[in-house]
């Protein structure tokens, strides 16, 4: 039997949830990706929550994601979305050390709809991030998405030569010494003004079973931890 999926913070408007990673956030349109399992919108319904999508986060990403109640409150948050009002915070694993260590990636995207890339003739996407700590060879580190572009993470980081450990999409050959099971991105925290509530609401998910398994045996395993990180 399913795990339920695991509430973060609730109340009267809206729903915060931890979404596992290999799991779509809504039905994708056509009955598409139907061997990609039960979505997370239905996996709520059956729990008993009805709820509404606002945003999604990708397949193979983990993290925090937020439903509302009702159709106001549905319109009111993908405003502040669209305004940039919600400030988003992600976790991820590199393959080596970025340089610099803390920075700022600034490379349009174009969607293309099933997929994005890096172009020239896309919109502006803004990525800021910061390194935590070694892990191996690898190196753990926060980004800050001051856009919403299709895949912006994934793109941004791949397209500096250091694709996410686990990527597979934007690798172009280039992976680490330590195979994922799946993309190490995961959805730290949303924080914004609810328009029911006059003060910030930041609720975070904790890294899953899987993220922190990972990292562990990375750092266990001998031959990568002599190597240490890739500068």
């Amino acid at each position: 039997m399913a795990r339920p999926i695991t509430i973060l913070h609730e109340d009267a408007h809206l729903l915060f949830c931890a979404k596992p990673a290999r799991m779509l956030t809504v039905a994708a349109p056509g009955g598409r990706a139907a061997d990609k399992g039960i979505p997370l919108l239905q996996r709520l319904a059956d729990q008993g929550k009805e709820l509404l999508a606002v945003h999604r986060l990708d397949y193979e990403t983990s993290g925090v994601v937020v439903f509302a109640k009702d159709s106001a409150t549905k319109v009111a948050l993908e405003g502040l979305f669209r305004k940039r009002e919600v400030q988003k915070s992600y976790i991820l694993l590199l393959p080596a050390d970025p340089s610099p260590a803390h920075g700022v990636i600034d490379f349009k995207i174009k969607d293309h709809g099933a997929t994005a890339s890096i172009s020239k003739d896309g919109k502006p996407a803004r990525t800021r991030y910061e390194c935590l700590r070694s892990v191996g060879p690898c190196r753990l580190v926060r980004a800050f998405p001051e856009t919403g572009r299709h895949n912006q993470i994934r793109l941004h980081f791949a397209h500096l030569g250091l694709p996410i450990v686990g990527e597979r999409k934007f690798a172009r050959g280039r992976d680490s010494a330590f195979k994922a099971r799946r993309v190490l991105l995961h959805a730290e925290s949303l924080s914004f003004t609810p328009p029911h509530l006059d003060h910030r609401l930041r609720v975070k998910a904790p890294l899953p079973e899987d993220f922190e398994a990972a990292l562990a045996q990375i750092e266990a395993d001998p031959a990568l931890r002599r190597r240490g990180p890739r500068r």
